[in-house]
């Protein structure tokens, strides 16, 4: 085939035309049914008609963007054009429309060419055909191409072959030669006149081939074969395309136009075998191939997993980068089929790779969310457009309409239609048909009716569409009237009902019941000329069969038969499950037939069809003579029958099915057993599948298939039998069946999450030793990831230079992977020569490489060198974002360094970047735990002022706070505020509860929480019933306690050393030692071995119950138990024995512990001088400090004995030996040492002792409160004589009050609450319990400053040294309080006959003899009883209390009673 080349550097095609009769001229006219066949062929193929186009009005940007008061005369050629839909369709116009020459490699005639086309002279006049008195000759080449009207010359011969009757020619046109053409000239006028009409366009063509002057290029080929597309004349396409020269259609824009002809029609499989004959040729795509390829496969079917970015990475593998439009097409085809998660990845495979997305990315973004119900996302990327400088047109406000309008979501809808109406834009018929659609999901079917109304009032035309949509919810809603009423006013408005109309209509009559209706409605789309198609026959089918009619439904079942629309299998299925539920076997058997001989179906097929309606017994027969006939039964429809059987339950039969192929089909038995192997892997049954594999391994029958053995890995993979798959795997192995790829990855996979990656990486050794290389570099991460977790760094090194050897730059996902390695011990030197061999050799390090990077310096500790590390980065170009801000700020946080948390934070602030909740959440978390009330406070009240709402997991940590700090009043109002915001309360919420309720000696309601925290099906913390087990045994509740602990066993909670030595406690504490011996040995039962600690814990309980010799006994068992005994055990034998009175036996164990090795220490020191300060004479006090003073202890003795002020300095040489000890060693001693010098006289020394202790910061140094005038002291966990000592210091000013915290806990059987008031009240002091808490005292400043004016016991405080020691203990332990011996007869007296009274009225007659005491408590008792007697003579007289209204100044932090109201009880 001759070829030859034109000056300008174009191919030309060949010479020879079509198959059309030409002389001269072309004479011939082609017609609209025009064909195209070869001279051999006498057979003649029918184009399709040209399909009536669909007129898009938003196709013009005036109507897109009113807001920019476009006018028709702004818009291109292109903008004029009708689109087809909403989807992108410009992939094709970019490969097959040739007005930019720069799209063929083609210089561009028109490419400096003016379109202002004002000035016309002589010249131009002649050449558009217009007589001229200056008539020019003819132009040269270079004058022409230069020439600036071309377009007016094209649009000039356009418009007269345009204008042509049917029975002329365009060779009267182009031979008269009106107006002189370039090339490009002729390729923009088969263009332009292809949009109006496609005969023509060829008829151009095909006289354009006929001129000997003229050599047709590679651009006219494309041109004409672009126009034959979109005219869906894809065998005159294809023809032409043959009779092309090699020369001339071996280029890319020619392929590319062919590609587009396929890709209409959605023929991917011809686009594929176009662009592999391309490459065959030596012809490299383009983007544009690529294009038209992806564009292909999208409108062939829908798009499997992952299959959007396979497409992708096929444009990447050729080494081309995908612009906006490839990113567009395949986010508008993710929408088109709502597959959210494709579209996902595709946008974020389009930012990753730095491609600008424009207006038509972000419409299809809004379209997919709105097609998968995410709303909010799709009015998020409306706004994030907007603040990239686009301008929304009405693609948009439409999708984001339907988004609103699908989540029914009404007032979304309604500020849309504002917006939009705001913008410009006008309701047209798409906009209503979505709030009618949005209506009618809602029911709201009168409102859609109204709607209707108004439609037809704003002028417009309601369309098919909105017809069927409101027929076809009204026939849901069963008002078959109204949706009758409007299909008569659709035909009275000469709207024509489609198939979907009548479907909608047929389906609601169907529905309702009324089948007569429906039936007349199917006559009725039959009278109207519509042919039922094969969903019209499924409709009237589908309300047949529902409504069991089974003759109807066959009658409509020949007739649908001889229409030639075979049935689908659903249908099939319908139909036989009814005919064999109506027992029509002759039916069911001429169905079946028709099955084998109209449908062309296999035994096999129809076999499983039986099958699965439960037709067993067919579908058996079926399937034995489908194997009688000699088919061999493939592995894909034996599951299917084999898994229709076993999911109906019928496992007999799927056995003595398989019986019958062992039988009958000797060549598949080793099938037969491998297919229930899958098949109960696909059902998720592994044990069974198992099971089957086992026997079939213990016969040997295996046929050599990989598929069992795959199937059975990926189960096992999936459920996690991990083990399990390592054996099958080593079966297969063994067995030398060779694995297939999928196999080879998913044991790596295993055996990385197994933590084996040696034998993982022996895996991928053998698959590469077979040939099978892993693309898939997901492989290699897996492996370095593996290492990583076990610390085998060298080796994840090792997979990295094994990938290095392959290709010097790695995929930065390995990289990031082995920094993350690094990072995970912490290793940051690695990590960051890892990181500078990325700068290095490529790839440039990501936001994570730089995260990773950080976070090894967060494992290592060393948070200060954050800052020197993004300095570093900042000097390299990188900007920090605020990912790795974040990563700094949590890192700081989770060490608790709130300060420069808090510097970070305000630093992200005045970057510009705006905190998210996760931030708030961080801080608000790390206050909380600070106990920081003022700083959480604020940054609730940023976060509700930057429109942020707290969660229920800021709440709780709100609640923890307030109950660690004790504000129990708070805590009642953020609980409310939860209730309020509607959250339920979590685990959390409830545990904090309980928790707060424990703290508050109320366990009652803390347990009342708990039972109902069960009732929501939340489980407490272990912790929890800690708390609650404690607070019952402060608060006296046995048994509550014994039930939470034996709960907690019951449920088979494997309880710690700790709750037993709780429960120990507290039984020790209540005197039920025998529980505790109980419990003990249940202890050892369950296998918690007891230690010193538990044992100490018996023997304090047995010293407590006065029985000194079990605890001996305890101790002794101890011993021979060999333990490394410590004092302490020592201490709690020797201290029963003192308690009980005994300081013989006491000071026996002294001794027989320093026999034992041991040296007496602070803790045996503590237990004589406590017994020493109880003892009731000298003598007995005496004998136990000289016991001490024998082991080489003297100070107790001298301080009672010697000068103390000689002994100053020795006394501060003990306490300093003593304070660094653990156990709060000096704060006990001194404690029992202050109660010593109290108790005989040496009120002196006690108080050197004291101001000695607060010296030391034995005491707390705090126990004077005074600033900030805050009047007061806190005396609680001092002894009785430690609190004696403690004096107020500072003058208290009115109206403050002077508050004594005491605590209501004992110490040694000492009551330091009781002992306070028996000293103030004997001296007539004004202090008083506190009403609102218990284990405080309050006096008002006044009243103080008049006491210690007035009183006499005031005049002299200086304490002092009695001159001799007494005989006898000045003080007294009494019920609790440790008292002045002497006031002791007078305080029974007093509380026994009068109960609690006054300080000044206990002081009075506290200092009355005896008689006086008796005769006065009598007066009070006498007056008391007439006063109660005169108060019964009142008859109708009503007493009415005077309440007493003060200022209270402290309250207690506890929960009121309005508040408690709001916990849940």
């Amino acid at each position: 085939m001759a070829m030859a080349m034109s000056s300008t550097g174009t191919f030309a095609v060949s010479a020879s035309p079509l198959n059309i009769e030409v002389q001269s001229k072309v004479r011939k006219f082609i017609p609209c049914n025009c064909t195209l066949a070869s001279s051999s062929s006498n057979e003649h193929t029918v184009e399709e008609p040209s399909p009536k186009q669909f007129s898009y009005s938003r196709a013009s940007p005036s109507v897109r963007w009113p807001n920019l008061k476009l006018t028709e005369t702004q818009q291109s050629t292109q903008t004029q054009l009708n689109l087809t839909s909403n989807i992108p369709t410009h992939v094709e116009k970019t490969g097959n429309n040739s007005e930019d020459g720069e799209n063929f490699g083609v210089e561009d005639d028109a490419g400096s060419m003016d379109d202002d086309l004002d000035d016309v002279n002589d010249e131009n006049l002649e050449v558009l055909g217009r007589a001229s008195k200056t008539k020019a000759k003819k132009m040269t080449k270079l004058a022409l191409k230069r020439a600036k009207d071309w377009r007016r010359r094209v649009q000039f011969l356009t418009d007269k072959i345009l204008g042509l009757g049917p029975d002329e020619f365009v060779a009267d046109v182009l031979d008269a030669k009106l107006v002189q053409m370039t090339p490009t000239d002729y390729c923009f006028m088969v263009k332009w006149v292809g949009q109006s009409s496609w005969q023509r366009a060829l008829e151009v063509y095909e006289w354009l081939n006929l001129r000997h002057w003229y050599s047709p290029n590679a651009r006219m080929l494309a041109t004409i074969l672009a126009v034959l597309g979109k005219a869906n004349q894809e065998s005159l396409a294809m023809e032409i395309f043959a009779r092309a020269e090699p020369s001339a259609g071996d280029t890319v824009q020619v392929y590319n136009a062919m590609m587009g002809v396929y890709a209409r029609k959605g023929r991917f499989s011809k686009v594929k075998e176009m662009l592999n004959l391309m490459r065959e040729r030596g012809c490299e795509p383009d983007l544009v191939s690529f294009n038209t390829l992806i564009n292909a496969r999208l409108k062939s079917g829908p798009l499997g997993p992952n299959m959007a970015m396979d497409l992708l990475n096929e444009v990447r593998r050729s080494g081309i980068r995908p612009d906006a439009i490839t990113y567009n097409t395949l986010i508008s085809a993710c929408s088109r089929e709502s597959n959210l998660q494709e579209a996902i990845k595709v946008y974020g495979d389009m930012e990753a790779n730095n491609c600008q997305p424009d207006l038509w990315t972000y419409n299809a973004m809004i379209s997919v969310f709105a097609r998968c119900g995410l709303a909010s996302k799709a009015e998020r990327i409306l706004r994030e457009l907007e603040v990239k400088g686009f301008i929304p047109d009405a693609v948009t406000y439409n999708s984001l309409l339907y988004a609103f309008a699908r989540e029914g979501s009404t007032d979304k809808v309604g500020e849309v239609c504002e917006e939009m109406i705001k913008r410009g834009f006008v309701k047209d018929e798409m906009t209503y048909n979505t709030i009618l659609h949005m209506y009618g999901k809602q029911g709201q079917l009168d409102m859609a009716l109204e709607l209707l109304e108004n439609m037809k009032l704003s002028g417009l035309v309601p369309d098919a569409v909105t017809y069927t949509v409101l027929v076809d919810f009204l026939g849901k809603a069963n008002r078959m009237t109204e949706a009758a009423n409007l299909m008569s006013e659709m035909l009275d408005c000469e709207v024509k009902p489609t198939l979907r109309t009548f479907s909608a209509l047929i389906c609601g009559y169907g529905k309702a019941g009324q089948r007569a209706e429906a039936k007349e409605t199917f006559d009725c789309m039959l009278r109207s000329g519509i042919k039922p198609d094969k969903l019209a026959y499924s409709v009237m089918m589908d309300i047949l069969l529902r409504s069991c009619e089974a003759t109807k439904a066959m009658a409509l079942y020949r007739a649908m038969v001889r229409d030639n629309f075979l049935p689908d299998q659903s249908l099939y299925l319908s139909l036989i499950q009814l005919l064999k539920k109506e027992n029509k076997e002759e039916d069911l058997q001429k169905v079946i037939l028709d099955m084998q001989q109209v449908c062309g179906m296999s035994p096999l097929d129809i076999s499983s069809i039986l099958v699965q309606c439960e037709c067993f017994d067919e579908g058996s027969r079926m399937l034995r003579v489908a194997v009688a006939q000699g088919y061999d039964l493939d592995h894909k429809n034996l599951l299917s029958i084999i898994s229709s059987y076993s999911s109906s339950g019928r496992h007999v039969e799927a056995k003595d099915l398989l019986t019958y192929f062992k039988d009958h089909a000797s060549s598949s038995q080793e099938l037969v057993e491998e297919a229930l192997v899958i098949v109960l892997c696909r059902a998720n049954q592994l044990d069974a599948a198992l099971e089957q594999y086992f026997n079939i391994k213990n016969s040997g029958l295996f046929s050599g298939s990989c598929m069992m053995f795959e199937s059975l890995i990926t189960c096992c993979k999936e459920c996690e039998f991990i083990a399990n798959a390592s054996q099958v795997f080593s079966d297969m192995r063994f067995l030398g069946i060779d694995p297939s790829m999928n196999v080879y990855q998913s044991m790596v996979c295993i055996y990385c999450q197994m933590s084996f990656p040696e034998t993982a990486e022996s895996v991928v050794d053998d698959a590469e030793g077979k040939g099978m290389i892993f693309k898939d570099v997901g492989i290699f991460v897996s492996l370095i990831n593996a290492y990583g977790k076990i610390k085998e760094l060298k080796k994840a090194e090792s997979v990295v230079a094994r990938l290095r050897q392959r290709s010097k730059i790695l995929d930065r996902k390995v990289w990031n992977a082995l920094i993350e390695a690094y990072a995970a011990s912490g290793f940051y030197e690695q990590a960051r020569a890892a990181f500078n061999t990325m700068m290095t050799d490529g790839p440039s390090p990501t936001v994570d490489t730089i995260n990773l990077l950080m976070q090894a310096l967060i494992v290592d500790g060393r948070l200060n060198e954050l800052y020197v590390l993004i300095q570093e980065l900042q000097d390299m170009g990188f900007k920090i974002s605020k990912s790795s801000i974040l990563l700094m700020l949590e890192a700081f946080a989770k060490a608790g360094n709130i300060f420069e948390v808090k510097k970070i934070y305000n630093g992200m602030k005045a970057a510009g970047y705006l905190p998210t909740m996760h931030l708030y959440r961080i801080m608000i978390g790390l206050l909380s735990r600070g106990k920081r009330v003022r700083d959480v406070e604020a940054m609730f009240a940023e976060m509700e002022e930057a429109g942020f709402k707290p969660d229920l997991s800021m709440w709780n940590s709100l609640l923890k706070m307030y109950t660690v700090i004790e504000d129990y009043k708070n805590t009642a109002e953020v609980f409310k505020k939860i209730q309020e915001a509607g959250f339920e309360a979590d685990e959390d919420t409830y545990n904090t509860l309980i928790l707060m309720y424990c703290r508050d000696r109320r366990p009652e309601e803390g347990l009342c929480l708990m039972h109902e925290m069960r009732r929501k099906g939340l489980d407490p913390k272990l912790d929890t019933y800690k708390s609650l087990i404690a607070s019952c045994s402060k608060q006296q509740l046995l048994d509550e306690a014994e039930e939470l602990f034996d709960d907690l066993q019951a449920k088979g909670f494997k309880l710690d050393r700790s709750f037993y030595h709780l429960m120990i406690k507290m039984y020790r504490d209540s005197g039920r030692y025998e529980k505790a011996e109980m419990l003990l040995s249940r202890m050892k039962e369950v296998g918690v071995e007891p230690t010193i600690a538990t044992m100490h814990l018996m023997m304090m309980s047995y010293g407590s119950s006065g029985q000194p010799k079990e605890a001996e006994k305890v101790l002794d068992n101890l011993k021979l138990s060999g333990f490394n005994l410590s004092t302490l055990p020592y201490s709690s034998v020797i201290d029963a024995f003192l308690k009980h009175g005994d300081y013989n036996a006491g000071v026996q164990k002294l001794l027989e512990m320093k026999d034992d090795g041991l040296e007496p220490d602070h803790r045996i020191w503590t237990c004589f001088v406590q017994a020493a300060s109880l003892c009731q004479s000298l003598d007995e006090t005496m004998v136990l400090l000289k016991a001490l003073q024998d082991t080489g202890f003297d100070l107790p003795v001298r301080l009672l004995t010697e000068n103390w002020e000689a002994l100053v300095v020795i006394l501060d040489h003990w306490l300093e030996r003593l304070e660094p000890l653990e156990d709060s060693a000096a704060f006990n001693f001194v404690n029992a040492l202050e109660n010593l010098l109290w108790a005989f006289e040496r009120r002196a020394t006690a108080s050197l002792l004291f101001q000695l202790a607060v010296k030391r910061s034995i005491y707390r140094d705090d126990v004077f409160r005074v600033a900030d005038k805050e009047w007061g002291a806190d005396f609680r966990k001092l002894s009785a004589g430690a609190s004696l000592d403690a004096s107020l210091e500072g003058s208290p000013e009115s109206p403050k009050s002077v508050v004594l915290i005491t605590g209501t806990a004992e110490y040694n059987l000492v009551s330091l609450n009781s002992t306070l008031k028996a000293y103030l009240w004997e001296m007539g002091s004004p202090f008083l319990p506190c009403r609102t808490r218990s284990g405080i005292l309050v006096a008002k400043a006044h009243s103080l400053r008049m006491w210690l004016k007035d009183s006499p016991f005031c005049f002299d405080l200086e304490l002092k040294n009695a001159p001799t020691l007494p005989q006898s203990n000045s003080m007294q332990l009494i019920e609790g309080c440790f008292m002045r011996r002497g006031l002791v007869p007078a305080f029974k007296d007093i509380s026994e006959r009068l109960g609690e009274v006054q300080p000044k009225k206990f002081a009075r007659l506290a200092l009355l003899s005896d008689d006086r005491r008796q005769k006065a408590i009598k007066a009070d008792i006498d007056g008391r009883n007439e006063k109660l007697e005169k108060m019964k003579k009142k008859v109708g007289v009503t007493l009415k209390r005077k309440l007493r209204h003060q200022k209270r100044k402290f309250v207690r932090k506890a929960v009121s009673s309005d508040n408690r109201k709001m916990l849940p009880q």
